[in-house]
């Protein structure tokens, strides 16, 4: 199929689909023509890549580790260094996270001694 044909299928940007190209995500053959000619898969694969972006991996992570997503269903054949590179992502998430908590306590704390002000000032 050919690049607007598999934009269609899969509601993504023909030049998203260059860009997954470019990353070494996504692999189309070329025609006498050379146009990309994308292989019957391609909207399984491409659905992959959404899926594994929205779940915060990046182009670099997604790379290593498509080969082992081998079927449209969930999950991923255990290849060599997936679990490693999925426990790293989800190490950093978790130090992401805490992080989120301890600046939203800190915006917090100064939000309540300004409202805490606010109120005195009214009072006077």
């Amino acid at each position: 199929m050919l690049i607007g044909e598999l934009s269609r299928r899969t509601g993504v940007v023909a030049r998203l689909l260059r860009y997954y190209e470019e990353q070494g995500l996504l692999c189309p053959d070329r025609d006498s023509s050379g146009y990309r000619v994308y292989a019957p898969d391609a909207p399984y694969v491409v659905a992959r890549i959404r899926g594994m972006l929205a779940a915060g991996l990046t182009t670099d992570a997604i790379r290593e580790m498509l080969p082992c997503a081998t079927d449209a269903g969930p999950g991923i054949e255990p290849c060599p260094e997936v679990l490693r590179t999925m426990s790293a992502h989800l190490e950093r998430m978790d130090a992401d996270i805490a992080e989120l908590h301890r600046r939203r306590a800190a915006l917090a704390a100064f939000h309540d001694a300004t409202e805490a002000r606010q109120r005195q000032a009214r009072a006077r």
